[in-house]
């Protein structure tokens, strides 16, 4: 090897990079990751980067609450897999954006918040909206960052994204000094690591194989995980080579399509009973992106009591953590599993859980001429088709959805599952809309949680979003009111809403189409309205108060011990 002089070295033809703002780096930097839109409400810290916008290839939507951003992001980035874009100011603006980072954390989703901040100089003299948005959101991130030079922004918002997407996806936060944003400096080198990809453990691939080998009544159990990675055909193909049948948790539904003959449905606190009488005769349970979370297993000592687990998971940290697995795979799980060769004699068995499915159905067919909330969400989601998306706000509606809607694909499901955030409903159909333009999307929500974002109906209005609203009112916190009915004596605390607004007017003065039903006799005309009106359009549906979400696992309780006090 010779060593190089000075001589026979040629000269940099680079010419070094101008200077330019910190925000101009800012804007740039998000379109070399191929953003196109953002989610914000500007503000005095982060308005330096709203006056470098103009003109840029993003798409800036203006929300009428942080809040909205923050979800709307979430959303987004669970329809492409892409990170979602949220923007805020300082202060306020930044804390507003806390909830939806949270949402986005507890449910793996890829995320970019960037939060305007006071001047370097004023960091911690309790200056005008200064908050430490830093320090605040440390356990509901995978990484945050404060700028400390502006020559740095380039490298910061790449290595951001790559974190964000990478591995198990979350959501990353970036804040951004007001002096950061308003100096200017030549743009740093982005350099970034080479990912690592972890080979498949081919030891634990053979003891996984053997065990479904000579398994005689195995079950997959599938969860959020698998949509995360994008993992549904891989995991259709396992199915359909194994003739294995299945369950989900609620961010599994759609992995495996809801109408699938050997899929049993959801399992756990509001699963479905076949579901769960399979998951507690089982000998074996290969456990795909799932986590045996609380509201899956219920009480977790009782939970698949025969039989021995395989737990396969992007993310090592997940296997073993609550339940001990005879095998854990960890990576692409793709790879994973189109590895397996196995494929189980379990004839008997897969007859013996249809015939569960078939005897514990569901019967739509309900008393009196009032509206049944899981009757019109099955025929809404049979003439919604598979370009379909449905975001949810949470209560009985949201279980209702899971129940009763078709799903062929997980990112048709868009549900925050993990924190469990009332008024996700209406922003998250706003970032389903922008990433998925030709999809029917359709917000379902109840009386208490969309008041919780109502505000969002204008953002919908501005940019003309074809968002279909569907809003059961029972003047109840639904959900609330039947564990109050059922485990607290009917001692109803603080659960009347009996003085809602007329729901349709509230629409109409936001200038969206909408009308009001509140018998079962319009349940069909009002689907048919829903789904051809080419804008947005909300139904207000009145329900019975006194309705539960049937079937119910008590807290604390196997899941096979599930109360049901339908009609």
């Amino acid at each position: 090897m010779t060593v190089a002089t000075l001589a026979n070295i040629a000269p940099d033809t680079h010419p070094a990079p101008e200077p330019i703002s910190g925000a101009r780096m800012v804007v740039e930097a998000l379109g070399r990751e191929g953003v196109t839109h953002i989610f914000g409400y500007p503000g005095g810290a982060i308005m330096p980067v709203y006056d470098a916008l103009p003109g840029s290839s993003l798409t800036h939507i203006l929300v009428r609450h942080e809040q909205g951003a923050a979800l709307a992001a979430d959303a987004y980035g669970r329809v492409t897999g892409r990170p979602g874009v949220c923007i805020a100011t300082s202060g306020p603006g930044a804390t507003n954006l806390v909830t939806g980072i949270a949402n986005a954390f507890l449910d793996s989703v890829p995320m970019v918040a960037i939060t305007g901040q006071v001047a370097s100089p004023l960091i911690g003299t309790d200056a005008f909206q200064e908050v430490d948005i830093f320090g605040i959101t440390l356990p509901i991130v995978k990484h945050s960052y404060i700028i400390r030079s502006v020559a740095e922004i380039p490298a910061v918002f790449a290595e951001a994204f790559a974190l964000a997407r990478s591995g198990r996806p979350g959501p990353v936060l970036i804040d951004l000094p007001k002096d950061m944003a308003v100096g200017t400096a030549a743009p740093a080198p982005i350099v970034l690591p080479e990912p690592e990809h972890a080979p498949i453990d081919l030891a634990a691939l053979a003891a996984a194989d053997a065990l479904i080998a000579g398994a005689k009544a195995p079950l997959l159990y599938f969860g959020g995980g698998v949509g995360i990675a994008r993992g549904e055909r891989a995991l259709r193909d396992f199915a359909a080579r194994t003739g294995m049948p299945s369950v989900a948790t609620l961010k599994g539904l759609g992995a495996i399509p809801t109408d699938d003959p050997h899929f049993l449905g959801m399992l756990g606190m509001h699963g479905l009973k076949g579901a769960n009488l399979a998951v507690d005769e089982a000998d074996l349970l290969i456990c795909v992106g799932a986590r045996f979370d609380d509201r899956a297993t219920g009480k977790l000592d009782a939970f698949a009591p025969k039989a021995r687990v395989i737990h396969i998971d992007g993310d090592p940290a997940e296997i073993g953590k609550l339940r001990r697995a005879e095998v854990g795979l960890s990576g692409d799980l793709s790879a994973i599993l189109d590895a397996f060769q196995a494929t189980p004699e379990i004839g008997g068995w897969a007859r013996w859980c249809a015939e569960q499915k078939r005897r514990h159905a569901f019967d739509y067919d309900a008393p009196g001429g009032g509206i049944y909330a899981p009757a019109m969400l099955k025929a809404l989601s049979e003439a919604a088709g598979d370009r379909a998306i449905f975001t949810c706000d949470v209560g009985q509606h949201q279980m209702w959805v899971a129940q009763h809607c078709r799903f062929i694909r997980p990112q048709a499901h868009l549900t925050s599952a993990g924190l469990g955030t009332m008024g996700y409903g209406l922003p998250a159909g706003i970032g389903a809309l922008l990433a998925e333009p030709d999809a029917t999307v359709i917000t379902v929500s109840g009386d208490g949680s969309i008041m919780m974002n109502i505000q969002e109906l204008a953002t919908i209005r501005r940019y003309r979003l074809p968002l279909k609203v569907l809003l059961f009112d029972n003047s109840q916190l639904g959900m609330v009111r039947q564990w109050q009915e059922l485990f607290f004596a009917e001692n109803f605390s603080e659960i009347d809403l009996s003085d809602n607004p007329d729901f349709a007017e509230v629409a109409h003065s936001f200038g969206i189409e909408a009308f009001t039903i509140d018998h079962r006799s319009e349940v069909a005309g009002a689907i048919e309205r829903l789904i051809r009106t080419p804008g947005p359009i909300l139904c207000h549906a009145r329900i019975d108060p006194r309705e539960n979400v049937w079937p119910l696992v008590p807290p604390n309780t196997p899941n096979t011990q599930m109360m049901d006090k339908r009609w």
